[in-house]
């Protein structure tokens, strides 16, 4: 049996697997968010504790834990902590990857460096969600607070609770800003440029390595024996994509959660100057030992809570919202929805990108809203889909989805429809879950390798969704006559309003 940890934005999930793949049990408890009187959002992580604990007693109930033989562990790639070298205690909040409040420490960053050939070191452009600007904003909050202290993201966090130990994974090291891809290494003359040590983050292994056995104390708590081996997975969106499409170049997943997510295998094994124009983030995949690629909505699930809450009071249900779907005309509605409720993700990543609806009329509905809203989350997709395809040098014919958006039917024809695209809707439930536990499995030797892994996986296809030619042709029109050229003076005129509404608070 294997144990895995997914711990997300909104929710923290356990799952219980057996060697074949199959879900025994789940058991999850949301993700709360705190906000502190400055705005800033944060995680507790004595709460993030307390919720693992719970899952975990939750989804072993009545097992003879003896059973287990690994633990592995998969998170949000850039939400993390300061943690006391000395005493373990937390010395920061839990810091959420999509909290923008070290926006300005990401000025002193590109200050600093050549984004090119950062790029090439560290597969990523510089943003607020890195914790190396993370780290930025709390040395300025508290220039003592770094002092002792190492950055744990939070599958590192949870992994040090229940062993003791302090390290991190490749694909989580990674989103640092801080660590060298090709040279699997922090980059110590670059964080010396800000006046840190390399200490300041921990070892980094490979992903599902095991970096140590659960500690007594921790054992009391979840009722698992102690010694049993735990691992950092990594990435949940790339732990999920292993589930679900494995590492082959070509193939790739859609991962339809609050903020959205393309990935897929990257097989060279250095970026250059056509990776980085790509607009696409790259990083170590948690398996086979090579590269990934991705893109992404911050509010792509966001924008559809955003619609639930708006269109009724009190907020519509899923079910309400299914329905005003069905009620749209079928076919193209003709209305531009940009997606950019929390600014735009790669590949043209602009925190000042404003969400906007165009060629709305005076004949449009609560359902053509509803369903324009689903079209520019598939024109979004459709994006990174074909920045990808450039860089990989082979169409991307087909893609699996996974995550709650999949289960919206109209969501998933609509993605189809836009991209021309064969699409199947993945049969794994909870795929980080699995690619967490299949990760750890290698790592601690349940399987030989990531082939033997996924080999003994059941599958089953899934439904699959075969574009309708005509809509295609008219998505495709509205794609690049519409949704496309508008992208810069959209952009001007966020930047222009991002501006005005700084000045005015000021």
């Amino acid at each position: 049996m294997l144990l895995s940890l997914d711990l997300g934005t909104t929710h923290s999930k356990a799952g219980l697997f057996t060697r074949d793949g199959s879900l025994e049990s789940v058991a999850r408890q949301q993700t709360v968010a705190h906000q502190e009187p400055s705005g800033s959002a944060y995680y507790d992580p004595q709460e993030m504790w307390a919720a693992v604990i719970k899952i975990i007693c939750e989804v072993t109930k009545g097992l003879d834990t003896r059973e287990i033989a690994a633990v592995g562990i998969a998170s949000m790639a850039e939400t993390g902590l300061l943690v006391d070298k000395q005493t373990g205690e937390a010395r920061s909040h839990m810091l959420p990857w999509y909290d923008a409040s070290a926006a300005p420490q990401v000025k002193l960053i590109q200050q600093n460096s050549d984004p090119v050939t950062r790029f090439y070191h560290s597969g990523m452009r510089p943003n607020f969600k890195c914790s190396l600007a993370k780290l930025l904003w709390l040395r300025e909050k508290d220039p003592h607070l770094l002092e002792g202290s190492v950055w744990l993201s939070t599958a590192d966090y949870i992994a040090f609770r229940l062993t003791g130990n302090t390290a991190t994974d490749y694909s989580l090291a990674g989103r640092s800003y801080a660590y060298q891809l090709e040279q699997l290494s922090w980059d110590i003359e670059w964080l010396e440029r800000f006046g840190f040590r390399a200490d300041l983050y921990p070892q980094a292994v490979p992903s599902g390595h095991p970096i140590g056995g659960i500690r007594k104390e921790s054992a009391l708590l979840i009722g698992l024996p102690p010694g049993t081996p735990v691992a950092i997975s990594g990435h949940d969106h790339v732990c999920a994509a292993f589930a679900a499409v494995g590492t082959e170049s070509g193939l790739a997943l859609d991962s339809m959660g609050t903020a959205e997510a393309l990935v897929g295998n990257f097989d060279r094994d250095k970026l250059g100057k056509e990776e980085y124009l790509s607009g696409l983030v790259f990083g170590r995949h948690v398996a086979g030992g090579g590269y990934y690629w991705m893109g992404g909505m911050s509010a792509s699930g966001g924008s559809i809570e955003w619609l639930r809450t708006i269109l009724g009071d009190p907020t519509l249900s899923y079910q309400e919202l299914e329905v005003l779907v069905e009620k749209a005309p079928p076919g193209p509605t003709g209305i531009l929805y940009f997606p950019y409720l929390s600014g735009s993700g790669s590949p043209h990543t602009d925190i000042q990108a404003r969400g906007a609806f165009v060629g709305l009329v005076e004949i449009h509905k609560r359902s053509d809203l509803v369903k324009a809203v689903l079209e520019g989350t598939a024109y979004e997709a459709e994006f990174i889909r074909q920045a990808a395809q450039k860089i990989l040098r082979k169409e991307i014919s087909s893609l699996k989805v996974s995550g709650g958006g999949s289960r919206l039917k109209k969501w998933v024809q609509i993605k189809a429809d836009v991209s021309g695209c064969e699409i199947e809707v993945s049969t794994l439930s909870e795929a980080a879950l699995l690619g967490a536990a299949l990760v750890a499995g290698i790592g601690c030797g349940v399987y030989s390798d990531e082939k033997e892994a996924r080999a003994f996986l059941i599958s089953s296809a899934g439904p699959i969704y075969q574009p309708n030619g005509t809509h295609n042709r008219i998505y495709q029109q509205l794609y690049q006559e519409g949704f496309l050229p508008l992208q810069n003076p959209l952009r001007d005129i966020s930047s222009k309003i991002s501006s005005t509404s700084l000045t005015t608070k000021g």
